[in-house]
């Protein structure tokens, strides 16, 4: 053999003594073959220095072994965490991840629209934004599954949070304080415009005072582009604008929170005493500005989506009985800058 030409299967299937049949089934840890010809086959890799291919693997098993995670927001925490849950499953399993940044919901459409002409991935997991029913079907033509990870974004399989239940954990903490006098910073993404049609971190808000008896006021609630700025901002136009400040205000996030912290301190007030802020999603550095905050695991969250593709490909089993979608648990942590109102 040239020394500088690679050496290639059948090359490993002399070496070994084995047809080329036997040792592409050893290699591939594939069925009739026994333990001792699979040694000699690997023994006889390692010396040549062969590689397997990949591709050429994978076209055998008629599958790309490639997975694509669509994100909107490639530079929040959020969207980073919930990548790295489902890189850490999907590579103990050999697939590879192929990340695609794509800003707005046209762009996502034609993305989507696009994808199956390339035929280069057995599943698609899309973070946090729905998926139309034309890209959907066109997906699905070509066998590639659909996982929503970070929303319930339609009938095929979905990891996400409660979103009621976590804006009710942080309200109802809030007026166990004994507050009423609550303002609401609400987050929403310009890119994907009515979705979803109903928040249910404000639906949360309205129930757990309606529930007092208390009517919501407008003058406490501003709806912002998710971005600390923004909140800080909006904050500062509340403060302006009440007759009276809130005692407490209840953030759709914590990156929002961290807005309305830095506002409420310029200004000159003291957190928690004159004005208690909680927030949603225990962020890193929520515990080193002593945030009270309901807490989700993102990154197991990318872990429990990276485990529904290894379902729908065959790959793993689920549960008998199991749901189509796993909700993940929240629960409060609480921390300084929450207390009851002043009397």
């Amino acid at each position: 053999m040239n020394s500088q030409t690679a050496p290639s299967l059948a090359d490993v299937a002399r070496h070994a003594g084995v047809s080329l049949s036997t040792a592409s089934r050893a290699l591939n840890d594939a069925y009739g073959v026994s333990a001792v010809t699979r040694a000699r086959v690997l023994e006889s890799a390692s010396a040549l220095d062969f590689v397997v291919s990949p591709d050429a693997r994978r076209l055998a098993s008629g599958t790309t072994g490639r997975v694509a995670v669509v994100v909107p927001h490639i530079e929040r925490w959020f969207f980073g965490q919930m990548v790295s849950g489902i890189e850490r499953v999907l590579s103990e399993a050999d697939f590879d991840i192929l990340l695609y940044h794509v800003d707005d919901a046209e762009d996502r459409r034609e993305f989507l629209a696009r994808l199956p002409a390339r035929r280069k991935v057995d599943a698609v997991v899309v973070v946090a934004f729905p998926v139309g029913e034309a890209e959907r079907e066109r997906l699905e033509l070509i066998g590639a599954k659909i996982i929503a990870a970070g929303g319930q974004s339609a009938s095929y399989p979905y990891v996400c949070i409660d979103d009621v239940n976590a804006g009710r954990l942080a309200m109802d903490h809030l007026t166990s304080l004994g507050h009423r006098r609550i303002a609401m910073i609400a987050g929403s993404d310009p890119d994907q415009p009515g979705w979803p049609a109903t928040p249910g971190r404000s639906r949360a808000y309205e129930s757990a005072l309606e529930a007092l008896g208390v009517s919501p006021d407008p003058a406490l609630v501003r709806d912002v582009d998710w971005n600390p700025v923004n909140a800080g901002k909006a904050m500062a136009d509340i403060l302006d604008a009440a007759g009276e400040p809130p005692t407490a205000v209840y953030a759709h996030g914590d990156e929002l929170a961290f807005g309305v912290l830095h506002t409420l301190r310029h200004r000159g007030y003291r957190v928690p005493e004159d004005i208690s802020v909680i927030g949603i999603d225990n962020h890193p550095l929520a515990e080193l500005l002593d945030l009270t905050t309901v807490a989700q695991d993102v990154g197991e969250q990318g872990a429990a989506a990276a485990r529904l593709v290894l379902q729908a490909l065959g790959r793993a089993q689920a549960e008998p009985g199991a749901a189509p979608g796993v909700v993940a648990p929240v629960h409060l942590v609480e921390r300084a800058s929450t207390a009851p109102p002043r009397s």
